[in-house]
């Protein structure tokens, strides 16, 4: 299924690059969980990072084509 286009005040150049800079932020934040995880808790790490990674990358490849991501679909949470 594919994305649904952003609406037509969302197609500002601004709103694609902060949905970059915001996926880029998600993808480091994801190495550093790898980081800095302990032993005990290792396997727990490995599924944040690759869930906080993966809207990353999602965010990075919308900005790119010009889609809403998965994190903006969502929409603002409590």
């Amino acid at each position: 299924m594919e994305k649904p286009e952003l609406p037509r005040g969302m197609r500002s150049r601004s709103y694609r690059w902060v949905t970059a800079i915001v996926g880029l932020v998600f993808v480091v934040l994801a190495i550093a969980i790898l980081f800095t995880a302990d032993r005990q808790n290792r396997i727990g790490a490995y599924g944040a990072a690759f869930i906080v990674g993966g809207l990353g990358i999602d965010a990075v490849v919308s900005a790119a084509r010009n889609r809403l991501s998965l994190m903006a679909r969502i929409g603002p949470l409590p």
